[in-house]
């Protein structure tokens, strides 16, 4: 499976609007952050996780020339508001994509884009069209083995997601137990680390590291990155099976 990240920035984005501290002012290019998703292709699927603000860009920078699936980790407005651009897969592959999440994900996009969802579908281009499918165990989504993990974003439930060996938790303050007797064996981990300050609903820098270090996963990926956060500052002195993810970086898993 290949994984591209499409974007890895907090809901600001990187730079941030008004803002002209290092990492917001950098010429590095891993410093310029879309809000986060990631696109996943096997040979005979493509899904997306979340649908950023920037997808429609973001889609044509790395390419993405088709979507089978998109798995929602909750419905915070950087995780979703793109879904209107789904509809030029739609109209591109002629039928409906079907969208997975929890109950309350599912619920919430329904109301939030309604027509996405409605059952008389005139042509394919005009508007998304949808499938809700609510998820309480493991899926198949496009063929794709899929387990949901339950996640805590501050008080909020969320979903992170576990295809074969590899794992995407975004947007975490908590990883519980039976979570994490759900994430042995990993190639590829991906997880949240905000910043170096601690944050309510999200792991900070120390707090992913010390989750990283308990997972064990082949290599870690931190995602979902503010603007206290270098690349090139940060990176150099992480553990060797660490990584800050960055927009476009692709990894393979085997």
């Amino acid at each position: 499976m290949k994984i591209t990240f499409l974007g890895t920035g907090t809901s600001h984005g990187i730079p941030m609007i008004g803002c002209d501290c290092p990492a917001c002012t950098s010429d590095d290019p891993r410093d310029s952050r879309t809000r986060s998703s990631v696109f996943l292709e096997t040979e005979s699927s493509s899904v997306i996780i979340d649908t950023a603000p920037e997808f429609r860009l973001q889609c044509l920078k790395n390419n993405v020339q088709r979507v089978d699936a998109v798995l929602f980790t909750h419905t915070h407005a950087d995780h979703v508001v793109g879904l209107d651009d789904i509809r030029r897969f739609c109209a591109m592959q002629s039928e409906r994509i079907c969208c997975y999440g929890s109950e309350n994900t599912v619920c919430s996009l329904r109301t939030m884009f309604s027509y996405a969802f409605a059952e008389v579908v005139q042509n394919y281009s005009e508007r998304p069209v949808l499938e809700a499918k609510s998820v309480n165990g493991p899926f198949h989504a496009a063929g794709l083995n899929v387990i949901p993990l339950d996640l805590y974003h501050g008080r909020d439930k969320i979903l992170g997601f576990r295809i074969d060996n590899f794992a995407y938790c975004t947007d975490t303050s908590n990883i519980p137990a039976e979570t994490m007797e759900k994430l042995t064996n990993l190639d590829v981990l991906v997880l949240d680390a905000l910043r170096f300050t601690p944050h309510p609903t999200h792991f900070n820098l120390e707090q992913a590291l010390e989750a990283a270090e308990k997972i064990a996963a082949k290599r870690t990926f931190l995602t979902h990155i503010a603007h206290e956060i270098k690349h090139a500052e940060v990176e150099k002195a992480l553990p060797e099976s660490v990584n800050i993810a960055y927009d476009g970086l692709e990894v393979v898993t085997t």
